[in-house]
């Protein structure tokens, strides 16, 4: 039997929206892995701490800006890339959220929030926001991959991991917006997965469930850090009964990335979630 050690020195990793909590634990993952990692976000002063860290730690990073809407910045971030740590092997798109104004304030239609301005119902979701998240979460994966990829045509070893999210496997109440966006995404990597199979370039996604963010805190947790009737319901619905941690998502990251230990794992999506897609509710 083969010993395995997951070992990406001399990779070049890309990153999309890899400021938030999640993001960084990746960047870091990857880093003591022997990778080069590029973190990419809206302002690179917001990833430079994380680049710091790493490049304290003796390892490498980079920060570039990017909007992973516009493919002319994603053309431009690629540019800066490819003269620092040559081209993309492995590009983890992790660009992605929720808004709001695309967030209705009940979980079951409620008449009485209709016309209300303390409330938002289903007829007053924001079609600005809505299209604005369908871009960030669907369009933004699309297109830093129509960028990144082109420079794993003809090479070995390299990949997509697109990051999905519980809301893809069945809609989650109150956000009908985002659902939609991660479903599409998850069914955008079983696509390109089959698109680029002769190609080699394995195309896979994780689907985190309930993590503690600065995205969602506000969701989850009262200002006086209590949880939240939303905590509560979430994690009777978990059965391990609590919410994961940033690093737990570390061993299928690495498991995706590596060729050696899932060179023919392609087209699939993971769930790390505590056994929440598995669990019926009784």
């Amino acid at each position: 039997m083969t010993k395995h050690h997951i070992n990406l020195s001399g990779k070049t990793v890309v990153i999309t929206g890899g400021s938030g909590v999640l993001g960084r634990s990746m960047a870091m993952t990857l880093a003591h892995a022997g990778a080069h990692v590029a973190i990419l976000s809206r302002t690179e002063s917001s990833v430079q701490k994380i680049v710091d860290e790493i490049k304290d730690a003796g390892l490498n990073a980079l920060g570039v800006s990017a909007d992973v809407t516009q493919k002319a910045s994603l053309e431009h971030a690629k540019t800066v890339i490819n003269q620092v740590f040559g081209p993309c092997d492995i590009l983890i798109n992790a660009a992605g959220g929720n808004s709001p104004k695309a967030t209705t304030t009940d979980e079951m239609f409620n008449a009485s929030a209709v016309d209300n301005p303390e409330a938002t119902s289903f007829f007053d979701l924001d079609e600005t926001a809505i299209n604005a998240l369908i871009n960030l979460n669907y369009t933004g994966t699309l297109l830093a991959s129509q960028v990144f990829m082109k420079d794993m045509i003809g090479r070995e070893g390299t990949s997509v991991i697109n990051i999905s999210s519980m809301s893809a496997y069945a809609p989650l109440t109150k956000i009908p917006a985002y659902s939609a966006a991660k479903a599409a995404v998850s069914n955008l990597t079983e696509w390109m997965a089959v698109h680029f199979a002769k190609e080699g370039i394995r195309v896979n996604a994780i689907a985190p469930g309930f993590f503690s963010t600065e995205q969602n805190r506000t969701l989850l947790w009262h200002p006086d850090g209590t949880p939240t009737p939303r905590s509560h319901k979430i994690l009777s619905q978990t059965p391990m009964g609590r919410f994961g941690e940033p690093d737990e998502l570390s061993g299928t990251l690495l498991w995706l990335a590596d060729p050696k230990m899932s060179g023919f794992v392609t087209g699939l999506v993971v769930p790390v979630d505590g056994g929440f897609s598995a669990f019926s509710g009784v």
